[in-house]
């Protein structure tokens, strides 16, 4: 026994020299001689396992020799550590009594804010989400929606075609995906269409060569105008505040009839007229109106027995309504004195 507690003294003596000696080229050595000495299996820490087996009588002296060698290591590590700091090598330091940094928070882009937010409002009316390929042909954009072969949209002036392919084309509108729903399901259907999509305008304030569209449609026996009315009010209610107010204008769409165009009373001046509702107390939103029975013929459903209403509007218009944004093009210039203004908008 006699013969363990001198090994034990050794063991101390020889640690504390090693610890003394010790230097540190950067803070990875500084943690492995930590995990060393101060680890699970460290030398430290199997002396106090050893120290166990030791004799009552001897343990009191020896007790001490362990607990300053362990508090020369740990004086040691510190030492080290705070030179590291000097230095400014501290991005490897993992010191669990270090302040936490303040990092900035980011944020969602609006146009992510406001398309999941349109979501949210149909997903609780009992709409899902559907989606469709950018790269669309003339019967999923056009034909099947009753386009006319001589509709002005097909012209150049509206629609990215491809050059070799001119079967082939960007989608102008996310309606392209509700024909795909309406070809591979029947009745009921109730689906809402995010995506971006295409057309060949002059990029301005107030349009863009690229935009977001939600599309939404409803199909299901005795499907009513009236239905169409209701479902759009809840949805301004929801997106713009209890008091908003919606009117609808007669419009025309090839793929709609009867069509309308909705306006939503202007939440900036409350109705009252102002410069962005052009003194009118109304902004538009979107367009709306009950399936054309062509369309659903040519999808494949009878329209004797089946009845539904779509919808569609720009996502950059109704988050420039929400958040009072002026200008359609900082959503595409990336400018973050721009974008930090929704950091708090998660």
């Amino acid at each position: 026994m006699k013969e363990i507690v001198v090994n034990m003294i050794d063991k101390i003596e020889s640690l504390l020299k090693e610890a003394s000696e010790f230097s540190a080229k950067n803070t990875g050595e500084i943690e492995e001689f930590r995990i060393r000495m101060l680890g699970k299996k460290g030398s430290v820490t199997l002396l106090f396992d050893e120290f166990k087996t030791i004799p009552a009588e001897q343990k009191k002296e020896l007790g001490q020799k362990i607990n300053a060698l362990k508090n020369a290591v740990q004086q040691k590590i510190g030492e080290l550590r705070n030179s590291a700091l000097s230095d400014g090598d501290i991005e490897k330091i993992e010191d669990p009594t270090r302040p936490g940094t303040n990092d900035p928070i980011g944020s969602r882009h609006p146009i992510s804010l406001v398309r999941n937010e349109i979501i949210d409002i149909f997903t609780r009316l009992g709409y899902t989400v559907a989606d469709g390929p950018e790269i669309e042909d003339d019967w999923h954009v056009f034909s099947a929606l009753n386009f006319p072969p001589e509709h002005p949209a097909r012209d150049m002036q509206d629609t990215f075609f491809i050059e070799k392919n001119p079967d082939i084309l960007l989608r102008t509108h996310t309606s392209s995906i509700q024909v795909r729903v309406m070809e591979n399901q029947q009745p009921p259907i109730r689906v809402i269409c995010p995506g971006r999509v295409f057309r060949n305008e002059a990029i301005s304030a107030r349009a863009h060569c690229i935009f977001h569209q939600v599309e939404g449609l409803y199909i299901d026996e005795n499907v009513t105008f009236a239905d169409l009315k209701q479902s759009i009010l809840y949805f301004a209610k929801e997106l713009f505040g209890e008091d908003a107010a919606i009117r609808l204008r007669p419009s025309y769409f090839p793929f709609t009839e009867p069509s309308a165009e909705v306006d939503i009373s202007c939440n900036l001046c409350s109705g009252k007229g102002c410069a962005v509702c052009k003194g009118s107390g109304w902004l538009e939103i979107m367009g709306c109106g009950m399936v054309d029975t062509n369309v659903l013929e040519s999808c494949g459903i009878d329209s004797n027995k089946y009845s539904g209403f779509a919808f569609g509007m720009g996502i950059e218009r109704i988050s420039m309504l929400k958040f009072g944004v002026k200008d359609l093009r900082l959503y595409f210039e990336n400018d973050l004195r721009f974008l930090r203004q929704f950091e708090s908008v998660i």
